[in-house]
């Protein structure tokens, strides 16, 4: 998780002092959709990874993958804290699955 959390201080760090040519601050200054839009391509392309059970191209979409929720998330000022404090919290729960619905399809 340190590696994490050091990328994510270089993001914020783009973030607070741009940089000319720096990908991220691009990202920065294109917004909000073009993070997600990066973000949504990402998951589309880890999931094309994982289905062709490459190990390799996993790893290298689930970097990209990690590597834009990083943006995501100093965009709309999320620390990595946060994310730790919401993990430990669910990992108190017992019981957590989800029940699941029955849908009567002839009401």
């Amino acid at each position: 998780m340190q590696e994490f959390e050091r990328l994510y201080g270089t993001i914020a760090e783009r973030r607070d002092n741009p940089q000319e040519g720096s990908y991220t601050c691009y990202l920065f200054d294109q917004g909000l959709d073009k993070i997600l839009k990066k973000l949504g391509e990402e998951c589309a392309e880890t999931i094309i990874a994982c289905k062709n059970r490459n190990r390799r191209e996993v790893v290298s979409e689930l970097s990209d993958l990690a590597f834009h929720a990083a943006v995501l998330m100093a965009y709309l000022d999320i620390l990595p804290e946060d994310i730790a404090a919401e993990l430990a919290r669910r990992a108190q729960k017992q019981g957590n699955l989800k029940q699941i619905k029955i849908v009567d399809k002839n009401s």
